[in-house]
């Protein structure tokens, strides 16, 4: 018996089932002339929407992870030079590739590469640099209103700013410490359109540039890549470079020691060429033995200094560049086409949503109120 009414219900249910969707779809044919015009006035928003936001191109660069066969190839002339034992200074590097991405984004790199001279693709605009570029950038529709009141309190506020503030937001360099709140923005900006992405799995960093130019976006991407590059190269040379440049003057000062204790040894075996006293004999034996120790003291200290010299050729390059920066075809992001169809499609379920349950429900919250009406009413105070 259980399964029969089972198999009774089920059409039931998919009765029902049909007369909800026929009930809705009645309701929406009856709203047809409200959804028409929802649908026009979506469709016209959506169009000055979707033209009057600039295109946007995106460029991206690959960079492979720093080769680690520096040190075994440093391995090898020390041990050619017969001095394996000596610490090649491989320790762990303070700035490794999980780094990037901060190096990327901080904000005196974003100033130094304010300064980069750029030209657009079109020539719409003279050669200038970036922070002139950015100054000619379109905003979106969107973007322009939703700024309106702030550029309405900015402009409030500069009529109660002082002599000594106008000063400060006229001049042109840019100082880390103390930005104002137009370089702020700037460099804000800025970080919002590099950016860059580490695999911490395969160390391979993704640099990704946007910009509304696609030859500045070109432009940029490789700018950065050459930043970061001599930043890097400039952090990991510089401690081998005072290494260096230490066992350079160590090599000088032991190099006139051994001349010292060499010309010492000469003019004593010459001043003494036909003395065969004991102790004449004694005080030369010291003399060599001083100019041996010296000299032995001086080849250590060359070997060093010949180490440290290709230790600062061995740190010089940081990373590949597996994919560089090419002039993008396309643009990126979501194109016009998909913003009008978004808006209007938004638009109709919207108002549909509203037909369909929003306008009952309201009724039905009227009607409550109707039949109580001291829902609507403050209590009295007796």
């Amino acid at each position: 018996m259980a399964e029969d009414k089972n198999y009774t219900q089920i059409p039931q249910d998919e009765e029902e089932m049909e007369i909800d969707l026929m009930e809705y779809a009645r309701k929406l044919w009856d709203a047809r002339k409200l959804l028409l015009k929802v649908i026009g006035i979506a469709t016209i928003v959506g169009l000055v929407i979707a033209f009057t936001t600039p295109k946007k191109y995106t460029v991206n660069v690959t960079l492979a992870p720093e080769s680690m066969k520096g040190s075994s190839s440093l391995s090898g002339i020390a041990s050619m030079l017969g001095v394996g034992g000596l610490n090649m200074g491989n320790e762990a590097d303070a700035l490794n590739v999980t780094l990037y991405p901060d190096i990327v984004s901080s904000t005196p790199f974003i100033l130094d590469l304010l300064d980069t001279p750029i030209r657009d693709l079109d020539e719409d605009t003279p050669d200038t640099t970036l922070i002139g570029y950015l100054e000619t950038q379109k905003s979106s529709l969107i973007g322009t209103v939703m700024s309106l009141p702030f550029k309405a309190i900015g402009a409030i506020t500069s009529l109660f700013s002082s002599e000594e503030d106008e000063e400060n937001n006229g001049n042109k360099e840019m100082n880390p410490f103390h930005l104002t709140k137009k370089e702020a923005k700037i460099v804000t900006g800025m970080k919002q359109l590099i950016v860059a992405n580490v695999d911490k799995k395969t160390g391979v960093t993704t640099m990704s540039v946007t910009l509304q130019d696609p030859l500045v976006c070109a432009i940029i991407a490789d700018t950065v890549i050459a930043k970061l590059q001599e930043k890097v190269t400039k952090y990991r040379i510089s401690k081998a470079e005072n290494d260096s440049k230490y066992w350079e003057q160590i090599h000088k000062e032991r190099q006139q020691e051994y001349y010292k204790a060499q010309q010492a040894y000469a003019n004593y075996v010459d001043a003494n060429k036909s003395v065969v006293l004991h102790s004449v004999m004694t005080e030369r034996e010291r003399l060599q033995n001083e100019m041996n120790l010296a000299y032995q003291v001086y080849s250590n200290v060359a070997t060093q200094l010949q180490l440290a010299k290709a230790k600062v050729q061995e740190a010089k390059p940081a990373f590949a560049v597996v994919e560089p920066a090419t002039v993008p075809l396309q643009p990126s992001g979501t194109s016009r086409k998909m913003i009008l169809i978004g808006i209007v499609f938004l638009a109709f379920a919207g108002t549909a949503a509203w037909i369909l349950f929003g306008k009952d429900f309201l009724f039905k919250i009227k009607d409550e109120f109707k039949k109580d009406p001291s829902k609507t009413t403050e209590p009295s105070n007796e």
